[in-house]
């Protein structure tokens, strides 16, 4: 299974294949037409309640890890297919967070990948 991350504000690749938008908030300043996604899974972000937790520092990158993977079991259904396709078709999974390492669309990716087995 090959999901590349990818932020908002990075140029789009021909090899991005699907381009999925994983954040609940539309990225500031970046119009459909630029951005490019085939699929917005505004559902399957973060509540905005753990979204607001992480980023005001109310709980640090494990516990929100932690939250969010708690999350993402209420969409194992939605999710499921998304998975199969991404085991067939390069994928993106876009977000605008600054921090590359730590965002909600490394906790998908991981989560996609358990259920893609």
């Amino acid at each position: 299974m090959a999901i590349a991350l990818k932020r908002a504000y990075d140029p789009i690749e021909p090899d991005d294949g699907e381009r999925i938008l994983v954040d609940r908030l539309w990225p500031r300043g970046i119009s459909k037409e630029r951005l490019q996604v085939q699929e917005w899974l505004k559902d399957s972000a973060p509540s905005n309640a753990l979204r607001k937790a992480y980023h005001a520092g109310d709980m640090d990158w494990s516990a929100f890890r932690r939250a969010y993977l708690a999350e993402l079991k209420a969409h194992r259904e939605t999710l499921r297919p998304l998975a199969q396709r991404a085991r067939h078709h390069p994928m993106t999974l876009v977000y605008s967070a600054a921090n590359p390492d730590h965002n909600n669309a490394v906790v998908l990716r991981q989560y996609l990948g358990m259920l893609g087995k």
